[in-house]
């Protein structure tokens, strides 16, 4: 079967990086060069179209593979349980979702099948982002605004809108996650979701929200709460992850900085994520 792989030479300080883009992908392979300075990062592709995709977003080179002793990964991850409410699935086959509704009935089935984007639900970033959504959901009800900041694959727009949220914006940077993002909309029943393709370090939002969830790498989250100020309604929430724990306290210093405090913080191996809003706010619920 023939076979092709992308790789590029990258510092071995964006491992975590790569890690996080290729997260969920079963055909992503790290290694670490000799010295311990310099990685090889590769991604196995079924076809030359696929792998010349991922050139065109971060650079590198192609080449093919002859005579390979490879197949297509089948085993998906067991589903992901979020509350009492989802199921998050990179299950795309519709006799499997059917399957999935019936034995975990009263759960709502999400469809995140593994792309080139962020966020099948996996990882504890998006995984607990989830559940502070299911936890603010319950707690507003129905017809809260939602943005999703760096949307990735889109599962949290997703699971907002299943929530009650309405409007719901979602934006990346990545015209592959907006892409994707748009066809997990469609494939879970939440076309309505609007998407857009956006730079957050240079965006001039014209509307404000109820609910504002950024799971962004923390250099940019620092950068960007000058912006994400503007988007978070008075009395409104704001989930942050994406963060190391290592810095951790530069972003909250930073979230400070702009008006922004953290009561709820949950640390998953080296993530953290944290729910919040304006510390007027928190300090008027208090008093």
């Amino acid at each position: 079967m023939r076979m092709w792989v992308w790789e590029k030479l990258s510092a071995s300080k964006w491992l975590d990086a790569w890690e996080d883009r290729f997260h969920g992908n079963p055909n992503f392979v790290v290694h670490v060069l000799k010295g311990g300075k310099t990685l090889r990062v590769e991604v196995f592709c079924e076809t030359k179209k696929d792998a010349e995709a991922i050139v065109e977003r971060f650079g590198g080179r192609v080449k093919r593979l002859k005579n390979a002793d490879w197949q297509k990964p089948v085993t998906v991850p067991p589903p992901l349980k979020i509350r009492d409410r989802f199921l998050v699935t990179q299950e795309d086959s519709e006799r499997k979702l059917k399957s999935l509704a019936k034995e975990h009935a009263g759960r709502e089935v999400i469809s995140i099948p593994p792309e080139m984007a962020f966020g099948t639900g996996d990882h504890a970033t998006t995984s607990t982002c989830l559940r502070f959504l299911v936890d603010i959901g319950r707690e507003r009800g129905s017809g809260w605004s939602c943005a999703d900041l760096g949307c990735g694959t889109g599962l949290l727009a997703v699971a907002a809108a299943k929530l009650g949220a309405d409007p719901v914006f979602a934006c990346d940077f990545d015209p592959f996650a907006v892409t994707v993002t748009e066809r997990n909309a469609e494939r879970n029943g939440t076309p309505g979701i609007r998407v857009e393709e956006i730079d957050i370090l240079k965006w001039k939002p014209r509307k404000a929200y109820d609910v504002v969830l950024a799971n962004i790498f923390s250099t940019v989250l620092i950068q960007a709460f000058p912006v994400i100020s503007k988007v978070v309604r008075p009395g409104g929430d704001l989930v942050l992850s994406g963060i190391l724990a290592s810095q951790a306290w530069d972003v909250f210093e930073a979230a400070a900085a702009h008006g922004f405090g953290f009561p709820q913080v949950v640390k998953k191996g080296k993530w953290v994520t944290a729910r919040g809003g304006w510390m007027s706010d928190l300090v008027a619920r208090q008093t």
